[in-house]
């Protein structure tokens, strides 16, 4: 039965629901990239070096940043003839958007554009736009890469997710459930899991039965544990994706003896969605080369002789607020193999750098770090902000305030966050110059930005 809903899903339901009601280009997209991945890697890195020829030009003439950058480089957009040449450009950091936000947008694209804030490990705010057709490639790229792991649109998925804590009657909630309804979906919240509440997770597990589950490998992992210390047996789904943090292969082993299927890593991040996931061979993870242009830059040798950079990224796309070499601030390692599995797609080893701590709260709850970035996004008048668990019952939230910053904006702060760690925590807000002033001794940490 779940593969007749399956097979009418993808061939009617969403096409109807993408192409006709969204008129999105998405399965366009789609087909087009599901042709590109087996190409070879010598055709897929000029696939890329062509997308990227063109994207230069169009920052060459309209963006206002690199107009003025090359400049003053004394180069011109002709003199960018080669990747080579393009890894020799200066990368761009957090802080040079948040600084140059406006001139970094195209002049044909204004007032055009999507916009989203980010969500991450360094405390720095940052806010970023997009265009329509570098989104849709994005939910292309995305079904594409979870496919690989059997996650397929309409499948019965469970996600172990971070969803927003509202009434369930208000409208927007009730909308949400009917369009996780409509795709096979199941969503189970990650930021209100806790020792006592596990069993209840369980039941919904077997309840729903599903043959995927996508979820925060820090939940996924604590549920695992959980699992195995108790005896509990659950459902067994056809594989699990893991996403949002580092999946180091000792976790990968106790899930996958948990729950007694495959475990497939996935890593993106919220500038770009997908940037590369592990196909059936789970060899590493495949970049998505034909969508992105993704670098590792300053690197550095492993004690094992491995080869670890910082992630560096251009959506190959994104025509409105191009954002060339952005470096995301994440770890990797190089991969010198080609997967086995055929596709031309490059390999990246292992993702090293993503890593949120968990807090814990008097009542049990277990709290992924991406909850302080729910927690942040729509506070505004804060520059930075570090969230420090040194004792169970408190927090010191130490912030670098933006303009307008005042009391309002404190106890702003003290609402979202207790809206899951509870009033018995006691939330401490230090104003502060410098994030790194506030770093010091032994404690649980989670640093997090907001955009």
């Amino acid at each position: 039965m779940s593969g007749l809903y399956e097979n009418a899903f993808r061939h009617v339901l969403f096409p109807l629901y993408e192409s006709v009601l969204c008129r999105r280009k998405t399965l366009a997209h789609l087909r087009e990239y599901e042709a590109s991945q087996w190409l070879d890697p010598e055709q897929i890195a000029a696939l890329q070096w062509n997308k990227l020829k063109a994207l230069i030009e169009h920052c060459w003439r309209e963006v206002p940043y690199y107009q003025r950058r090359w400049k003053e480089l004394g180069i011109t957009a002709d003199d960018i003839r080669s990747p080579e040449d393009y890894a020799r450009l200066p990368t761009l950091t957090k802080p040079e958007i948040r600084a140059h936000f406006d001139e970094l947008h195209a002049d044909s694209w204004r007032g055009k554009m999507l916009y989203k804030t980010t969500g991450g490990s360094t405390g720095e705010p940052m806010r970023f736009g997009y265009t329509r057709e570098s989104y849709e490639r994005r939910l292309a790229a995305m079904w594409r890469g979870y496919g690989w792991a059997g996650a397929r649109m309409g499948r019965r998925t469970l996600y172990l997710w971070g969803v927003a804590l509202e009434s369930p009657l208000r409208p927007h909630a009730i909308k949400d459930r009917l369009y996780h309804a409509a795709f096979n979906r199941c969503m189970l919240n990650a930021f209100l899991m806790s020792e006592a509440r596990m069993p209840q997770y369980a039941d919904e597990i077997n309840r729903f039965r599903p043959q995927v589950i996508v979820a925060y490998a820090g939940p996924l992992l604590r549920m695992a544990e959980w699992l195995l210390a108790s005896g509990r047996r659950v459902h067994q789904p056809e594989a699990i994706l893991s996403a949002a943090e580092a999946l180091h292969d000792a976790q990968r082993e106790v899930i996958e003896r948990a729950f007694g299927c495959p475990v497939f890593n996935t890593y993106g991040c919220r500038e770009v969605m997908l940037i590369a996931s592990e196909c059936e061979r789970r060899e590493g993870l495949h970049a998505t080369a034909d969508h992105l242009a993704v670098e590792l830059t300053h690197c550095r040798e492993s004690a094992g002789g491995k080869s670890i950079g910082e992630v560096t990224l251009t959506d190959l796309h994104n025509y409105g607020m191009p954002l060339l070499r952005y470096v995301n601030g994440d770890l990797a390692t190089a991969s010198d193999r080609n997967c086995a599995c055929g596709r031309g797609l490059p390999l990246l080893e292992r993702i090293d750098g993503r890593k949120l701590d968990t807090l814990r709260t008097p009542a049990g709850h277990l709290l992924p770090g991406e909850y302080i970035v729910y927690a942040f996004l729509h506070v505004p008048s804060v520059k930075r902000y570090q969230v420090v668990q040194r004792e169970l019952a408190a927090l010191d939230v130490s912030v670098v305030p933006d303009a307008g910053f005042s009391a309002e904006t404190q106890a702003l702060i003290r609402s979202e966050l207790a809206k899951v760690v509870g009033d018995s925590v006691e939330i401490r807000i230090h104003p502060i110059d410098d994030i790194a002033a506030s770093a010091s001794g032994k404690f649980r940490v989670a640093i997090c930005e907001l955009d």
